[in-house]
């Protein structure tokens, strides 16, 4: 199969208890306006493109996507892209999620880039919340020599704001437990990471690879400075409150002038 569920304009719908298998793309994705929607008690396995997403295009109509939730999720084994995605959108909530085994991407991306399609950005308010997840053993090397992290927050084409981030346990990522990157183009950065607030966040294990991208590994949380070329430094600021750091080669790696963790 190509993916289980894609759908424009889906509202007020249910999908619960199914057991999502080898997938050519997608496990569940919903775009264009997508509002109400449930999934609930889902476990996807070895998709090949996001396992659960919401993407707010509006190529085929429809305004920004709200109020979904995505919960009692597990994604295993996904061998392209993320085990949750969010692109975009206000007041979608993401919560008692496990992740494990990603082969080339994050765990969880959080990205405002629009793929080339009309898509909305992140809304202020009510916030993209995620909450009470584990991610075991995330994060690739994908898109040339770029690796992604067990938590992926992109700031690119359109607005990033309003995230909220809370009670989630990194474990023994691949390269990095959180990652930040900007966009850039012409050399010049498109939207900051802005209003990004994670509390609670455990981040444990992240050692050197020791393979072709091990200068790129090892760091609990990292503000990307050149993740390709062409590109530039993330930009922007970040809170954490209550973060716990341990037996990571170094815990946090941020060598620009232009990202700032901010630590409570």
């Amino acid at each position: 199969m190509v993916c289980l569920y894609w759908g424009a304009n889906t509202d007020d719908m249910t999908i619960q208890n199914s057991r999502i298998r080898d997938m050519f793309a997608g496990g569940i994705n919903m775009t264009n306006g997508s509002t109400d929607n449930l999934v609930d008690n889902n476990e996807s396995r070895a998709t090949g493109d996001d396992s659960f997403a919401l993407f707010s295009a509006i190529d085929a109509g429809g305004a920004d996507e709200i109020n979904n939730t995505y919960s009692n999720l597990t994604s295993l084994v996904t061998w392209r892209a993320a085990g949750v995605a969010v692109y975009g959108g206000y007041a979608n909530t993401f919560k008692n999620i496990y992740i494990a085994d990603t082969l080339v991407y994050s765990g969880i991306t959080i990205s405002s880039l629009d793929f080339g399609y009309p898509m909305n950005g992140f809304g202020a308010s009510p916030p993209t919340v995620f909450d009470n997840i584990s991610i075991v053993r995330a994060g690739g090397h994908f898109w040339g020599a770029q690796t992604f992290p067990a938590i992926w927050l992109f700031s690119a084409s359109k607005i990033f704001q309003g995230i909220r981030v809370s009670n989630v346990d990194i474990i023994d990522p691949t390269y990095s437990g959180i990652m930040f990157q900007t966009d850039y183009v012409g050399g010049q950065p498109l939207f900051p990471i802005q209003d990004t607030v994670l509390t609670n966040i455990t981040i444990s294990g992240a050692q050197r690879s020791g393979d072709a991208y091990d200068a790129k590994s090892g760091f609990g949380i990292w503000a990307n400075p050149l993740p390709e070329a062409g590109q530039g430094p993330a930009v922007g600021s970040a809170t954490f409150t209550n973060l716990q750091l341990s037996n990571n080669y170094r815990d946090i790696e941020n060598t620009t002038t232009t990202f700032t963790i901010i630590r409570n």
